[in-house]
């Protein structure tokens, strides 16, 4: 295609030496490109989703933000003593056929106590069905079960625990 402007004649998309644009239907390989492409799947945007549902399940084995600075805060109180251990996604528990509950984080006290931790963005994510999951492991298994959630910067900032 050449460029009216210069007389440039190499241009697929944008004369290089008048910078001129070319529209995709300007150059048919392009156009046919384009018509021959799907457009790709997005997911819809964050704003279209209801209020307190999450974009979608991570990837098993993978940390989101919240989950990875709770784990910031467990290691430091490893090396404080605080707690001998801890294991993100250790242990799967099988609540029913074809029911499984995987706590984000596993961690045994010094003494050998053994906690599940539930590590939420903020108190109102703790959705119906995670708290029926989480109560039916707390009443078959020997470990305390905890939901932890950020505390806002106002009230000090933090870890907040709560055992169910």
């Amino acid at each position: 295609m050449d460029c009216t402007g210069c007389s440039y004649t190499k241009s697929p998309k944008v004369c290089e030496a008048c910078r001129k644009t070319f529209s995709v239907s300007d150059t048919p390989m392009l156009d046919r490109a384009m018509r021959e492409t799907p457009p790709p799947v997005l997911p819809p945007p964050a704003s279209r989703l209801p209020k307190g549902k999450a974009k979608g399940r991570h990837a098993p084995g993978v940390m989101n933000k919240t989950e990875a600075a709770y784990a910031i805060t467990l290691e430091a109180r490893r090396m404080a003593g605080e707690i001998s251990w801890y294991k993100f996604e250790g242990i799967t528990l099988k609540l029913a056929q074809d029911t499984r509950y995987t706590p984000d984080f596993f961690v045994m006290m010094p003494d050998g106590f053994l906690e599940c931790h539930e590590v939420k963005g903020a108190k109102a994510i703790f959705q119906d069905d995670a708290k029926v999951k989480v109560k039916v492991a707390a009443s078959m298994f020997p470990f305390a079960f905890m939901v932890v959630y950020p505390q806002p910067m106002k009230d000090g900032g933090g870890w907040k625990a709560e055992e169910l």
